[in-house]
Order: C-alpha cells, then structure tokens, then sequence
C-alpha cells in the first residue's frame, strides 16, 4: 500500500524527512515576517449593479469615495452649545494642527462651511458639532495617519470622540488582532491540558500542539504570499488559526494514538509507523481532502472576501497534512517507545482492546436503533427551525463591540446630526453613446425624478450632476439602509429601468447590501452542491460503498441545520446577546457560507476518522453490527478528545469582540459538539444497524474500479443480513 510505503520510507529516512519539515518552516517563517497587506471590505472590481453604478460615478464625475480616507471628530462639553464663542474657539484651536499638516487635504467645520451645510455638521440638540477631515492617504497609511493625528487634537475642555471610515477600519484591524492574540492565550492551555488528559504522557501530549504551531505558521506564511499577489481579507488570518490549530491537533492526535497502540500490540518500530500511516496517515490524508472541499466552496464567491478565505484555508489544510505525514511520523520514529515518556500515572491509560463503555454504548444503540434514531432526529430539526425565519443583510459597524470608540462615535453620528439616520440611493443613468444633456434626455431625468420621489419612504430627489455619458440623482429616504423599507424603495426604483431613457443602475449602502446578499444566496447552491458531490466521491473512494457516503452527507447536512438555527436564534433574535457582549442583528451572508464550508468540512473529518476505523474490523470479521461496535470502542474516546479539543479552540474564537469572527467560533463550537455526540455516538451507530450490511454495497463495476484490495463478499440484496461474527454484539430487536 502507498501510505504503508511511505511510512518506511519516513522511517529509514526520518533525518532527511526532518529536515525537508524544517525547510518549510523556515520558509513558512520568511513569509510570515515579510507580511502583506489586507483588505477590509469586497472589492468594487465585481459585477454586481452597485459596483458597475460606482466606478460609473468615481470615472466620469469624481463625487464618489475619494482615493484616501476620511474621519470625523465630534465634539461635545457640558452645558455649552457648538454655536457659543468659546466652543467655536476650542474646536477652531483644536483642528489647527491638521489643517497644515501635508497628510490632509482639507478639514471642514461648522464654522468654514456655507450655512445651509453648516447646519448639518450641529447635532439637533445644538450641543455638538462636527469636524470631517479628508487625507490623501488610504489604508494602513491612512490608519497610521489617524493615528498621529489623532494625538494632536487637543480641545480644551471639549470632549472629542473619533469615528468615520479610517477610525472603523482601524478598529476593526486592531480589534481582530487581539482577538486573534486573545483565542491564542486562551485555547492553547486548554488544548495542552486535554491532550494531557487525553494521552496520560507529556511527551505524547507535546506533538500534537508543537503540529499544530507548525501549521499555523505555514499557514499565516501561505496567506502571507496569497496576499502579495491578490486581494485576500483580513478575516483570514483569524480563520487560518482557527481552521489550522484545531485540524492539525486533530490529525496530530489519531497519529500518534495509533502509533501508541501499533508499539503495545509489540510491533517494531518501523513496523508500527507503517501501519499507522497505512490506517492513520491514510484516514486523515482523505479528512484532509474532505476538509479542504468544503473550503473550496468559498471560491464560488469570487469578488468577495471569501474567496481567499477559501484559499487561505485551503493552505493551512495542506500544512496540517503535509507535516502530519512528514514532521510527525519522522519524531515519532525517532521517540519509538519513548514517545510515553513523562507519563502522568493517575490519569491512567485504557486499553484500547477492553471493551468499555463505547463499546456498550455502541450495542445499546444497535439493540434499539429506531427508538434512539427518532428522538435524536427529532432534536436536530427542532434545533434547526429558528433557521427559516433568517433574515440577511451586509454586517457594518455594528459588528465592532459597543465599547469601541469608533462605533460610539458612529452610532452618536447616525443619532444626532441631521439627515444621518437617513439613506441614499444613488441613481445612475448611464447614455452609452451620447450625452445625457440633451433637452430630451434631460425631460426624462426629471421626469424620472418626479416619479421616484412619489415612492412611499421616500423623502426626496436630488440631482447630483453630469458627465460626458451619465446623469447622477440622489432618492433620499428615510429607512435605515439595511431595512426592508429601504430595500423596497431600491426594488421599486430598479423597476423603473426602461423609462428612463437609458441603462439606470442603483448604487449606495442599500444597494450594495442587497446585491451582495442576493450575489452570495444565488451562488451557494451551486458551491453547496459541488462541495457534497465531491465529498460523496472522496467517501466512496475511502469506504468502497455508495451508501455511507450518502448517510455521511445527510447527517452532516442534518447537524449543519442544528447549528444554523443555533446562530440564528443568538445572534439575530438576540438571545445571550448581554452574556456575549454583541448587537443583535440581521446575519451577514458570509457567516453561513463560511459556517457550511468549514463545518462540512470538520464533521467528514470525524466521520472518515470513525468510519475508517469502522471499515478496519469489518475487513476483518465481515461483521457489520461488530465493526460498528469495535469502531466505535476504538475511536470514541479519541474523537470525543478531538472533539473536545476542537470545541475549546472554537470556544476562545467565539470570545471575540468581532461578531463576524464571534458567530463563526460559536457555531462551529455546536457543530463540532452536537457532530461528536449525537451524530457520531447515536446517529451513525443506529443508521449503520439498520441499513446492515448494506452499509457496504456498491455496483460491482464501481467496486472493482474504486479498488483491487481484497474484502469480504459482496451480497445480494437477499442476503443482506447480520452474520453473528467472533465479536459480534446482541442486537436484539430493532
């Protein structure tokens, strides 16, 4: 066999194995130091309405978002009003230095503008005004521009509190950072001491975590590289850690697990590392695969940030195979036996051959598979029901924790100046040949204006201008952008397409909120299908059977439910939302797809992991209801600690302060917990008794194409019966 192969080549090899390991890293580490940049939002290079409306705008008129960033400072004092002499002169002194400093283009005031826009930078209590300042820098230099500005501003007895554009994004940066820092902290001891409990040695607890460090630097390395030659999100560092230490612990763990029983059983050295990486190694190279197709539906979604959320998570999947087949059987070589150093005797070590509590659990299951299938069916769907009443929309600054500067200053902003909490829809007529000021042309734009500002929710229309092919109005409405009012006053105005004379497109927050949605739900169900057609066809490949791959994919997509309707029911109907520190709202429309491509992904790595060991004892016995049995006995344990330890690292995610990170940890933390004990203990023991040796058909043509290997006897349909084996459990009536 290849993986048997491979592990006595690594074997007879291990020094050279070692350091081919040590050059990625080094080469990992390179990467990583080097850095790239980020982005912090989807690219307006897409297709979609809002993006064509845009660069329409930002080409021919130039009022669009100006190539460098903006921030706006509020000032506000106890018991004065923004118009008194002495307020007016604290704002006044406290802008000054801005005002020459080469990084600024300008800085407008209340106090420099023309009345009729002065009046919109004093809050409607009369008691704050409003100072914007325009950079000519953009990004992480704007970031760093604010920054130093930021210090300069000193406002007397003013308060003074920044938000706008470059405050959010930095915020965001800085908050995803420690968010990273604090899961890191947080997941690592935790990991550590279930290892502990998990393997009873130092040495074997140790290998796993130092893999899981391996992989995470490989993996920031490859995102690293990514970054210099595409636009990659600044969402997927966060995700390359999370994808990156709870898989390699993973694989880490059922390796060494392995090569631990393979040296009890008395084997040689060479000869256990052979046979792990023959079951072992094989099992996780196909988890891999399984893990990394689900990742791959992210690239469905190009023109967004989770396409190379899909390809960092792709990389870092690859790291955690690569030195799970390399690095770690090469140490495990060098350690033999000594891998159990530094053993930690209260804890104890099973034996893995008495058949414990899995064991009985898995024939207390298959005596009663109908009365433990229903209920636990049952619950799952009753989970999955807060689910149908989803509600999408484009996550903005509410996704910062309320205790951010920059969103207390936005949502003041929204609140207290005039004309903030409404939205504008930004209509574009676009003249492909021809100019937009011909009398005709211009009687239709007017026209079109009358007629959109009788929409309900609209408030008013108002013209913006002209370039050599298009004619800009604003409909200003009073619903909040993301509402469904405002969405109706933009499906409304859209309809009007062909009355204006030319091609009219829609762009503003609430277009660009919709369209993204409606550009993500009209993509997922080809990128969910791809995901399970190939993920069925990497399961037929490792079992040999077409049914299980088929009941993998249905109990996977039966828990996926489960934790779908878990998010919905916390983060948009608000519960837990205090405990959480979070603002209820609307789910943004990367959360799920990002939920169904790594949970897919993560649940087919426990049920490869089970299922081959499954597979294992029915080549041998030809036994179904003993194979399940014995499978389980053999690798419940380990994949409740996988499980447990995936959990904890999730968990430390789900204690961000980014929702969007948040949400993710938290519903791949019930995924991973409602996959590992109510599909992998109850589920898949009671399905696999009932569907009997049928588990294990497949077209003859299939099977001897799928492969060579000798296994028992395939039977026909009227043979498909238990056959009480050497093993077998009493399965007593279904």
């Amino acid at each position: 066999m290849l993986f048997e192969a491979w592990g006595r080549f690594v074997f007879r090899h291990r020094a050279l194995v070692l350091v081919a390991s040590g050059a990625v890293l080094a080469l990992s580490i390179v990467l990583t130091l080097r850095g790239g940049t980020f982005s912090t939002g989807n690219s307006l290079q897409s297709s979609l309405e809002a993006a064509r409306g845009q660069r329409l705008i930002n080409n021919e008129l130039g009022t669009g978002p100006s190539t460098g960033g903006q921030f706006l400072l509020i000032f506000s004092g106890p018991g004065q009003k923004a118009t008194d002499p002495a307020f007016k002169a604290s704002v006044q002194a406290a802008v000054a230095p801005l005002t020459h400093d080469r990084a600024v283009v300008n800085v407008e005031t209340p106090y420099n503008l023309p009345a009729d826009r002065a009046a919109t930078f004093i809050s409607k209590d009369g008691r704050e005004a409003l100072a914007e300042v325009n950079l000519h820098s953009s990004g992480l230099v704007a970031q760093a521009d604010y920054k130093r500005l930021r210090s300069q501003i000193h406002a007397g007895g003013l308060k003074v509190v920044g938000t706008g554009q470059v405050p959010v994004n930095a915020a965001f940066n800085t908050t995803l950072e420690s968010d990273l820092q604090r899961a890191e902290t947080v997941s690592l001891p935790i990991v550590l001491l279930l290892l502990l409990l998990i393997f009873a040695s130092v040495v074997a607890a140790a290998l796993p975590l130092g893999v899981g460090v391996l992989t995470i630097v490989a993996g920031l390395g490859g995102t690293f590289l990514l970054a210099q030659v595409t636009d990659v999100t600044q969402y997927a560092l966060n995700i390359v850690t999370l994808i990156g230490l709870g898989v390699s612990i993973d694989y880490s763990l059922f390796v060494v697990n392995r090569f631990r029983e393979e040296l009890a059983t008395g084997a040689t050295r060479e000869d256990a590392l052979a046979r792990t990486l023959a079951t072992a190694g094989r099992a996780i190279t196909f988890s891999g695969l399984t893990v990394a197709v689900g990742l791959s539906c992210l690239l469905f979604f190009q023109g967004t940030f989770l396409s190379s959320m899909g390809a960092a998570g792709g990389i870092v999947v690859a790291a955690a195979v690569f030195y799970g087949l390399t690095f770690l059987p090469a140490v495990l070589a060098f350690l033999g036996p000594r891998v159990n150093r530094l053993a930690i005797p209260r804890l104890g070590q099973p034996d893995p051959n008495h058949r414990g509590f899995w064991h009985a659990t898995a024939g207390a299951v298959m005596r009663r598979p109908l009365l433990v299938m229903i209920p636990a069916l049952a619950l799952l769907l009753a989970m999955a029901t807060p689910f149908l009443h989803l509600r999408l929309a484009n996550g903005d600054v509410d996704l910062l924790p309320a205790n951010v500067e920059a969103r207390q200053g936005y949502d003041n902003f929204v609140a207290s100046f005039p004309g903030q909490d409404q939205t504008t829809l930004t209509v574009v007529v676009d003249y492909a040949t021809g100019s937009p000021a011909t009398p005709a042309r211009a009687a239709d734009q007017k026209a079109l204006a009358q007629e959109i500002a009788r929409f309900p929710n609209v408030l008013r229309v108002v013209p913006v201008g002209v370039g050599k092919h298009i004619a800009v109005l604003n409909a200003i409405s009073n619903q909040p952008a993301t509402s469904d009012g405002a969405r109706a006053v933009l499906h409304d105005i859209r309809a009007l397409h062909a009355t204006a004379g030319g091609q009219l497109l829609v762009t503003g927050q609430t277009a660009f909120d919709l369209d993204i949605v409606n550009f993500i739900t009209s993509h997922t169900p080809l990128a969910a299908g791809f995901v399970i057609l190939v993920t069925y066809f990497v399961l037929f490949l490792l079992t040999r059977s077409v049914v299980l791959p088929l009941k993998a994919v249905l109990l996977n997509l039966a828990s996926i439910s489960a934790s779908f309707g878990a998010l919905v029911w916390i983060f948009q109907d608000g519960h837990l939302s205090s405990q959480l520190n979070f603002t209820a709202q609307s789910i943004d429309p990367s959360i799920p797809v990002i939920l169904f491509a790594i949970v897919f992904g993560t649940s087919m790595d426990y049920e490869v992991l089970l299922v081959s060991r499954i597979q294992e004892e029915y080549l041998r016995t030809g036994n179904n209801t003993a194979a399940v049995s014995e499978g389980l006995q053999r690798s419940g344990r380990l994949i409740t600690g996988a499980a447990a330890i995936m959990v904890a690292v999730f968990c430390a995610f789900a204690l961000a302060d980014v929702v969007i990170i948040k949400s993710v940890g938290l519903g791949l933390a019930i995924a991973v917990a409602l996959d590992a004990t109510i599909v992998r203990v109850l589920l898949v023991p009671s399905v696999m008794r009932l569907l009997g040796d049928f588990n294990w058909w497949a077209p003859g043509s299939l099977r001897r194409r799928a492969s060579s290997a000798p296994r028992p006897a395939a039977r026909s349909f009227e043979q498909l019966g238990e056959t009480p084996g050497p093993a077998a459990v009493p399965t007593g009536d279904a």
